[in-house]
């Protein structure tokens, strides 16, 4: 049987790859797959306890709340980086380094 120190290795894991995507910062989209990284760890950390919390199911209705948050700003971030680079031909973060007028 999968224990809980099983889920939290993988979520650990998983939130380190994220963040070390978001530090390295080659391009705006691999930030955006950081981040989906990071919220996917929290994500397991949740439906883990609520795998194992036998009164209540906390954890995943809050789970289903993240995935709906990541959603939402997966398609914001989404159509900024488009809008970006529309303007500036590239979605290097490094070489856009004014964004107003």
């Amino acid at each position: 049987m999968i224990s809980l120190t099983d889920f939290m290795v993988v979520s650990a894991a998983l939130f380190c790859i994220g963040l070390y995507m978001v530090i390295t910062k080659r391009n705006a989209i691999q930030i955006l797959i950081g981040i989906e990284l990071i919220l996917n760890a929290a994500i397991l950390n949740l439906v883990a306890f609520g795998k194992y919390d036998k009164v209540n199911n906390s954890g995943q209705i809050f789970a289903l709340f993240a995935i709906v948050l990541a959603a939402a700003t997966t398609a914001v971030a989404l159509a900024i980086i488009l809008n970006v680079y529309r303007r500036y031909k590239t979605i290097d973060p490094n070489d856009i380094n004014k964004l107003r007028d």
